[in-house]
């Protein structure tokens, strides 16, 4: 009698714990997926709107650019406001700069909905993590946590596949307003099944820090942007710009130190695995953004990929990754988050290494399958133990700063990916043009971007095609050596600072 009446006082809790999950992980997965959605459909959108490879572009970037700046903001806004609260207001104008991307007239508009929707993300997805933290037990956050990071890591790996298969059947714009729904299911999920919880009046908002790192991320993103750009954009003024964003950071940094409510409080690093995981972070979600972003393109661009197969090159990954990330947390709890943290990066390094060798050959079943099977067990050994680490390092009191940091630590990465690893694509590129000739070199780029490689007289369609698919290849090649070489060095930092006994 006594255990039945314990299970049925503890009912109401597991319950409560369940919709947390269900919420943060609905929540969380939006902004996750609409990173990496959205690469697939560039070609489309470039087509419908009239927009040049730099608007392009920046339909990514000004996504990530606010997701990446107002994470930190959102993460202190859940601390001194309420988390529930700031992540039902992310949740409304996420779904609300979703529909609004979904009706864009214009490459302008697009850009503009794309950030401001990344703003209602950077209100979630810090929310996400310290909510499933303040409802789940420590004996029991590690479990949870996985399945967050298991269902978090695999949006935006299925984001390329789920937008392919759009494109490729109806139109650009229900990679937007599929998650019109997805948000109000989110949104009245929350208002319903999750309590809220009480502001903190002690802890303040820090707008001048926030408006330091917006400035500072947007300035560097539009340099390193411009540097990899083959536009008229002139070289120097863009490295100056890239240094001059890199300042304002340090600035930034400066005024989180002397700020007495800062959104980025430095006292957490002195916690040597909060800093070691964060570090860990930067470099391994360079690596998986800048490998994820250009693997699509080069198997259209080099192979003629349909849309929909681009992005299915991600589903082997993303299996492996369902499936290992929910035993990721316990593995963590029962072991330490060390070896997981060691082990997994270093073989997601490997997997980014063989991506050269295998999209130059092509092969869908015997050159893509086994190289992403093994970046997904790579990833999957270690999404929920990073995410378990941060939260385990912070304070209870600080838990929405830190994680807001580890997921903006996380975003920069990418963004900062996206805009810098364009140089190595044009070093590839260019490379593989130089050496066809100053004339043959003239006429693929006369052709432009997926332009019509026959068109261009003096030179017949098969050459040119050819042509194009070794400078992608090539292109692409310089990426996954750097994305590699980053990746394998974050398993040496996992292994180095994250050191710790086993855990009971």
């Amino acid at each position: 009698m006594t255990e039945e009446r314990m299970f049925i006082a503890d009912k109401p809790v597991a319950n409560r714990q369940f919709y947390v999950l269900l919420a943060t992980i609905l929540a969380s997965g939006m902004a996750f997926m609409d990173g990496s959605i959205i690469t697939v459909g560039l070609p489309a959108i470039r087509a419908n709107l009239g927009a040049s490879f730099g608007e392009a572009q920046w339909t990514s970037n000004a996504y990530t650019l606010t997701l990446a700046a107002f994470t930190l903001l959102g993460g202190a806004a859940g601390d001194a406001y309420g988390l529930r609260r700031v992540f039902m207001i992310g949740i409304a104008l996420f779904g609300l700069a979703s529909a609004a991307c979904g009706l864009a007239w214009s490459p302008e508009s697009l850009i503009i909905a794309r950030a401001i929707q990344g703003v209602g993300g950077a209100l979630m997805v810090p929310g996400s993590l310290a909510l499933i933290t303040a409802h789940y037990p420590a004996e029991a956050r590690g479990r949870a946590i996985g399945t967050w990071a298991a269902a978090s890591s695999i949006a935006p790996a299925i984001g390329p596949i789920l937008g392919g298969a759009l494109v490729d059947l109806g139109s650009w714009r229900a990679l937007f307003l599929m998650n019109v729904p997805i948000a109000i299911v989110a949104w009245l999920l929350c208002r319903a099944k999750v309590p809220a919880d009480a502001s903190r009046t002690s802890v303040r908002m820090d707008w001048l820090g926030g408006a330091f790192a917006v400035i500072g991320l947007g300035v560097l993103a539009y340099g390193l942007t411009e540097m990899g750009s083959s536009g008229g954009f002139r070289f120097d003024l863009a490295v100056g710009l890239a240094l001059a964003g890199a300042a304002v950071l340090v600035v930034f940094v400066l005024w989180e130190a002397m700020s007495p409510a800062p959104m980025m409080p430095l006292g957490l690093f002195a916690n040597r695995m909060f800093s070691g995981v964060n570090v860990l972070t930067l470099l391994l979600y360079f690596a998986l953004a800048g490998a994820l972003f250009f693997l699509p393109t080069a198997l259209i661009q080099a192979h003629h990929y349909p849309a929909a197969l681009a992005g299915s090159v991600f589903l082997p990954f993303v299996i492996v990754m369902a499936v290992l990330s929910r035993f990721g947390g316990g593995l963590a709890d029962q072991f330490g988050v060390r070896p997981c943290l060691t082990v997994g990066p270093i073989l997601t390094g490997i997997s980014f290494l063989l991506l050269s060798p295998a999209v130059a050959h092509g092969g869908f079943w015997v050159a893509l399958m086994p190289t992403m099977l093994l970046m997904g067990l790579g990833m999957g050994i270690t999404v929920a133990p990073l995410s378990t680490a941060v939260m385990n390092a912070a304070p209870d009191e600080r838990r929405g700063a830190a994680s807001g940091i580890n997921n903006a630590v996380a975003r920069v990465a990418g963004l900062v990916a996206v805009a810098s690893l364009g140089i190595a694509v044009t070093y590839g590129f260019d490379r593989v043009l130089a050496e066809a000739g100053a004339e043959a070199a003239a006429m693929v780029r006369a052709a432009g971007f997926g332009g019509n490689l026959g068109a261009v007289v003096g030179m017949d369609a098969v050459s040119m095609e050819g042509l194009w698919a070794q400078a992608t290849i090539a292109g692409f090649s310089a990426v996954t050596i750097v994305c590699g070489v980053l990746a394998i060095a974050s398993g040496l930092v996992g292994w180095t600072f994250t050191g710790e006994g086993r855990k009971g």
